[in-house]
């Protein structure tokens, strides 16, 4: 009764503030700018928020508020353009979505597969803000209740889903996951600050950003893939009333779509975990609970359903510690605090003391936006979906654009685009071998927050056992930790039990030998005892025990590999090798010529700066590769040249320079830097 005396006169206020016509536009202005950046990989909301923020000063609070709102919520809707038309990870939260989305585009079945996934997007976004518009006033003891040891248990369950993602080896996945940890160990500990694993190189200290790690592992060995090809990206062009179909697989799931939409609240309200995690785990809960598993990877729709349910209601969850405590969720909410504070709001309890009409503003602005944009998305995907029946060797240099112009926003340097070879590589080899590639990035984005989590955790349980021995058993094992114990070990026997009967691959005998998959997990093992060497090198104890750990563990699984594999048959799963099995066995075309064309834009860049590398590189691969006219090849070259100058421009971003930058200076956007 106390809950509805208050907030029914704030919902009805907030619902004036809303509705009027400043307002809806403003909102409507925010979703069409979000759409924009959204659709554009590796950038999201951090960048389309900076898009807005010199524009918001002096606005009108609430319409300042719209369009943020409006910006941020479509963001997770948007990107899963990218994520299922082009095999791109648009962002973090759309990461799992590439898993059965991208084949189902490559089935013809594109539309279908973005309108199931804008309407789970639009459900779980309504979701999230009525959630919220209940519990944002009881929040704050769930909040509060989440200490370090809880945090480091979820974290762990975001690992646990390795198992569910293992494919038909479950060492391989384990294998695979440490490898994406000892990745995400390079540069600086986080506890002490020693330097791991960067060899001496400045670029390195930092580690490497999530953007390129995505990019490399998902976006490359996809597109290479396709190239190969030398055909569309979906060899039909059903896409007819692909839409409506989509619209009804969503109905067909819509209790899936509902308990993915409460695991995205839950985790969205975590600050640090978000979108980092919550599509997998999504994932995770989606494969476990559906019977026959042998379409998942291949274009189940379930696969589409889940995560995309979740992504969205993670933005409603994510408002809770932003909005109750001023402890932003994820870098976009991070912006967005610094959006209120030029309307003149601050983020923390004071917001829901003093400013709860507001606050609800902001909660069903959320709403109204995700309607909006998934309206539109909905509306412009049939047309959209037709890109996939364009032959690929036409998109190729706008998507070799796009994914080299994301990847050197990490640090604003040459290295970022060597970094995204190096990574990508890598990503091809994963592919081929049937390592799976989930497992990696689901290592890589954990290792930095288990290891502060696990450091924390460790130093306040001790000084808690100092003070009496049933302190520190309270400390970590509370009644909240004890759920989340049993919940990962239940996952974690559901995905060891599962592990054979997921994502299995083509049923044929591998015919390729083992020699290849043999060396390349040896190279695996290398890098691995190398990591190893290199963290007992370190000095400070806090900051070894994690890499150690991680490292050691991860080549003892490497080495057992290699065991099983000596004493396997040629036509054991540990022998997968896409080269000879599978659609790239068939492909007309090599790895290597096809990869050529990726290094070759990053030699001309060292060379001439991105802008002209990007020119003459466009003429090249459209004239000799794509065999195409030069009237064509001029207007594809102008376009693709004009639209990246347009998003730097509005996005305040600069490209990377060359070797002629070094001698001659050079306006804008020739000059880069």
């Amino acid at each position: 009764m106390e809950f509805l005396t208050v907030a029914l006169p704030a919902l009805n206020e907030a619902f004036a503030l809303i509705l009027t016509p400043t307002a809806i536009g403003y909102l409507i202005l925010g979703v069409v700018l979000g759409l924009s950046v959204g659709v554009f990989p590796g950038l999201g909301g951090i960048a389309g928020l900076s898009l807005v923020l010199p524009f918001i000063y002096g606005m009108d609070p609430i319409s300042g508020l719209s369009m943020m709102v409006g910006l941020v919520a479509v963001i997770p809707t948007s990107d899963t353009f990218a994520s299922v038309l082009l095999g791109i990870p648009g962002s973090s939260a759309s990461q799992a979505t590439v898993l059965d989305g991208f084949p189902l585009s490559k089935q013809g079945q594109a539309a279908r597969a973005l309108a199931a996934a804008f309407v789970s997007s639009l459900f779980g976004g309504l979701f999230g803000a009525v959630v919220l518009t209940f519990f944002i006033l009881i929040a704050r003891p769930l909040v509060l209740a989440f200490g370090v040891p809880q945090l480091l248990l979820l974290t762990i369950l975001g690992f646990s889903m390795v198992g569910v993602l293992a494919g038909r080896v479950l060492l391989k996945g384990l294998v695979t996951a440490g490898l994406g940890m000892m990745v995400g160990a390079i540069g600086e500990a986080p506890a002490q600050g020693s330097s791991r694993m960067d060899f001496g190189s400045w670029y390195l200290q930092d580690g490497f950003s999530l953007v390129i790690v995505g990019l490399g592992i998902f976006a490359i060995p996809e597109i290479i893939s396709l190239l190969r090809q030398d055909r569309a990206i979906s060899g039909e062009a059903k896409l007819g009333a692909g839409w409506l179909d989509g619209i009804r697989d969503w109905f067909a799931n819509i209790w899936l779509s509902i308990r993915c939409a409460v695991i995205g609240v839950v985790v969205g309200v975590i600050p640090g975990l978000g979108g980092s995690v919550v599509d997998w785990i999504a994932y995770g809960h989606t494969m476990q609970t559906t019977r026959d598993r042998s379409k998942f990877g291949k274009g189940e729709i379930r696969g589409v359903i889940g995560p995309e349910s979740s992504n969205n209601a993670k933005e409603g969850g994510g408002l809770v510690p932003t909005l109750l405590f001023g402890i932003p969720g994820s870098g976009s909410m991070a912006v967005f605090i610094g959006g209120m504070i030029l309307l003149g709001y601050e983020a923390g309890p004071q917001m829901i003391r003093n400013d709860l009409p507001v606050t609800y503003t902001i909660v069903w602005s959320l709403a109204l936006a995700n309607v909006v944009g998934a309206g539109l998305c909905i509306f412009l995907s049939p047309g959209i979906a037709r890109l996939t029946t364009i032959r690929f060797v036409l998109l190729v240099p706008f998507l070799f654009m796009m994914i080299s112009f994301a990847a050197f926003q990490s640090k604003q340097t040459l290295w970022d685009l060597a970094a995204l070879v190096g990574i990508g590589m890598l990503g091809i080899f994963l592919r081929r071998f049937d390592w799976p590639r989930p497992a990696f990035l689901i290592g890589f984005v954990l290792a930095s927050q288990a290891e502060v989590y696990t450091y924390q955790a460790t130093q306040i349980a001790m000084s808690r056992f100092n003070r009496g021995f049933g302190d520190g058993l309270s400390y970590l094992f509370s009644p909240m930790s004890i759920i989340l114990i049993v919940v990962i070990v239940v996952s974690i026997w559901l995905g060891a039990r599962q592990s054979k009967a997921l994502q299995p691959r083509d049923t044929a005998e591998n015919t390729g030998g083992k020699r290849a998959p043999v060396i390349f997990t040896l190279a695996v093992a290398a890098f691995l005892a190398v990591a190893l060497i290199d963290a007992l090198s370190v000095s400070v104890m806090i900051d070894k025990v994690f890499p150690v750990t991680v490292a050691g563990l991860s080549l003892i699984g490497a080495l057992i590999l290699l065991v099983q594999m000596r004493r396997s048959p040629e036509s054991s799963p540990l022998f997968a090798d896409g080269e000879h099995t599978g659609e790239d066995a068939s492909a007309p075309i090599g790895l290597w010529p096809t990869l050529f064309w990726f290094i070759s834009l990053l030699v001309l860049t060292a060379l001439f700066g991105f802008v002209i590398a990007l020119g003459v590189f466009f003429v090249a691969f459209l004239t000799l590769r794509g065999r195409e006219n030069w009237p064509r090849t001029a207007i594809l070259t102008a376009a693709g040249v004009g639209f990246v100058l347009v998003m730097a421009y509005l996005l305040n971003r600069d490209f990377p320079p060359g070797l002629l930058q070094e001698f001659v200076e050079l306006p804008w956007p020739f000059g880069g830097i």
